[in-house]
């Protein structure tokens, strides 16, 4: 079996890192643009009801209300509000012989995917990065040093990562995927964290907060803060979470 190092999946992921020295001169293909909406003019319409009486008035207003937030008010969250949003995103559900399911799902259950956190305003937690260990339902801290200005620095200056009270950090750690699935795991890998993602963006609009997905970022400036080895494990995603300005946070609860 190839090495990681061999596997076109691993590769596409390197070659499309940034990088602080290249990010302005990177040359992207030019590919012309298509329509936001697919359209079958011909095709018979059936229309949807708009007014459904089901049972679901919890999660329609997360979703109704979900966007993209970008600025926090200075308001710590509570360490149950954060432990709630990790439960969300990747707490264990289920056991079924050696399987661990979780509240996201993974292909082949085999949740490639590890949670990093940037701690900047959580009561009762120091500011510093920690590792969410899933197993344990815990923390394991990294460093004892503020890391927002280091990790909003590393996701190309936006300072809003620094500001919330909480920045997530998602890495893959390749082998646990695509020694099963091979190439074709990287395809598995993004779909996992995507999931993650939501499950914490709706998790944290149950709890008066709004939150930010972030693709864009220095890969190996967040690998170095993380300490990890890209070779084995490399940052894919990212999510900044905080407390809703107040009429936003009003919004939530009709």
């Amino acid at each position: 079996m190839p090495e990681l190092e061999e596997c076109s999946g691993y590769h596409y992921l390197r070659e499309t890192a940034y990088e602080r020295a290249t990010i302005k001169t990177i040359q992207r293909p030019a590919i012309a643009q298509v329509s936001t909406f697919k359209k079958y003019p011909k095709a018979e319409k059936v229309e949807l009801p708009r007014n459904w009486q089901l049972n679901e008035a919890r999660i329609t207003p997360l979703l109704q209300n979900r966007r993209s937030l970008r600025r926090y008010l200075m308001e710590p969250m509570k360490l149950e509000e954060l432990a709630f949003t990790l439960w969300a995103s990747q707490g264990v559900t289920a056991q079924s012989g050696s399987y661990s399911f979780r509240t996201a799902p993974s292909g082949g259950a085999l949740y490639p995917v590890e949670t990093y956190l940037s701690a900047n305003f959580v009561q009762d937690l120091d500011p510093g990065l920690y590792h969410f260990d899933v197993e344990n339902f815990s923390l394991d801290r990294l460093n004892k040093e503020d890391s927002g200005e280091a990790v909003a620095a590393a996701c190309l200056n936006q300072k809003f990562m620094g500001q919330a009270a909480v920045s997530f950090l998602w890495s893959a750690v390749f082998r646990r995927c695509m020694t099963k699935y091979g190439n074709r795991g990287i395809r598995y890998v993004l779909l996992d964290a995507g999931h993650i993602c939501q499950n914490i963006l709706l998790a944290a609009e149950a709890i008066g907060c709004g939150g930010c997905p972030v693709a864009a970022f220095y890969d190996d400036e967040v690998n170095d803060l993380l300490q990890l080895d890209p070779a084995e494990e490399s940052i894919l995603y990212a999510a900044a979470v905080g407390k809703k300005p107040g009429s936003l946070a009003a919004q939530c609860s009709l």
